[in-house]
């Protein structure tokens, strides 16, 4: 059964890079999911997807986070990776990693809490 497990710093401050890493457990992020994604949730608000990456195509953004956000993965580790950059308070959020399909979710991480203050 594939786990995934997000790791990162719990605090940044503002104009900071956030960066957060997804490992996949039991299975390959090579192969196990098509897509790969960050989803985040901020206080009092639903979930948000931020950016995906795909087997044999370019990563997508959602258009907030286009100019800033930065999603790769890391096939030897098994790992994939969201960069963030020029953080603000508004930043502040659970992030999760997901694996699945087009349109479904398989795997969720049980997700990292961020601040970003100063």
């Amino acid at each position: 059964q594939v786990r995934l497990q997000e790791s990162g710093p719990g605090l940044v401050k503002p104009s900071q890079t956030l960066s957060l890493t997804c490992t996949v457990f039991g299975g390959s992020v090579s192969s196990s999911y098509p897509y790969w994604r960050w989803i985040r949730q901020s206080p009092g608000k639903g979930l948000e997807w931020i950016a995906t990456i795909a087997r044999g195509a370019s990563p997508t953004y959602s258009p907030p986070f286009e100019s800033r956000a930065s999603i790769s993965r890391d096939t030897t580790k098994s790992q994939f990776t969201l960069h963030l950059n020029s953080v603000t308070p508004e930043d502040t959020a659970i992030y999760y990693c997901t694996g699945g399909g087009t349109t479904y979710t398989t795997s969720w991480g049980q997700g990292t809490q961020v601040t970003v203050s100063a």
